[in-house]
């Protein structure tokens, strides 16, 4: 039972490949390859080395997050879809502020790429409100809701429009449960470990523990790994942090 409990904890740890140096990059995979369940490749990193990154990790039978938000005209980010497709992606993902004629021709165009390619879909997230935002930052950006209200319209606006979940801060998940259902897939950063709630550019975060036990699908940790003296450990530390809000789930439904 442990070992399926730390499978299904392991699965769900997403590590933020968030380097901008080929070798350094290679390092991490080489690392955490089998003792985390996804990499992510965001603008940094994807920016400095490209698809082989991508290539790199499949190689070595693990999975990929592309995190490149993509936001802009519907067919230009349909395109884009497409060719995160023809990397064979396991997941990606798009600004749900870029509306839903962009979301929903993205997904269409992902979904015909895959089944062409007699490939699995990949899961198809829209980003809601960045964890680096406060209400007070949306202010000053302009809008007129609070970052739950605008987290929900948003999510709402996605779920309509064919993503297949959401990647939002870990504050958020218990009131998109509450409106979205078990199904709706949740992605959340700005996770932090459960001693060490730092100071940084994330302003709404959560433990690993209290984000899985709130509901949430996957959860995304780069620094509080990175920066660790002993990454691995820190890795291990995190995976159980995550069986254990499995467990407190379980218990709580």
């Amino acid at each position: 039972m442990k070992n399926i409990s730390n499978k299904k904890a392991t699965d769900k740890l997403i590590f933020a490949l968030d380097a901008n140096d080929y070798e350094e990059a290679l390092h991490w995979i080489e690392l955490l390859s089998g003792y985390v369940g996804m990499f992510k490749v965001g603008k940094e990193l994807f920016t400095a080395v490209g698809p082989r990154i991508i290539r790199d990790i499949k190689e070595r039978s693990q999975k990929v997050f592309l995190d490149l938000k993509f936001h802009d005209i519907p067919n230009t980010v349909a395109r884009a879809a497409e060719a995160a497709v023809k990397l064979n992606v396991d997941m990606f993902n798009v600004h749900a502020s870029g509306g839903s004629q962009m979301i929903k021709e993205s997904v269409l165009a992902a979904q015909t790429c895959s089944d062409k390619l007699g490939q699995t879909r990949p899961v198809f997230l829209a980003v809601t409100v960045l964890t680096s935002l406060s209400d007070d930052d949306l202010k000053r950006i302009g809008f007129q809701k609070n970052t739950k209200e605008l987290v929900l319209h948003l999510a709402g606006l996605a779920k309509d429009a064919g993503a297949s979940g959401v990647v939002a801060s870990p504050q958020d998940i218990a009131i998109l449960r509450e409106n979205f259902g078990n199904e709706f897939v949740i992605v959340t950063p700005g996770i932090r470990g459960a001693s060490e709630m730092k100071k940084d550019d994330q302003k709404r975060t959560l433990s690993a523990y209290e984000a899985i036990k709130t509901g949430a699908d996957y959860i995304v940790v780069g620094r509080p790994i990175r920066a660790a003296d002993k990454p691995l450990e820190a890795c291990r530390q995190i995976v159980q942090e995550i069986a254990e809000g499995l467990a407190a789930k379980i218990i709580r439904e």
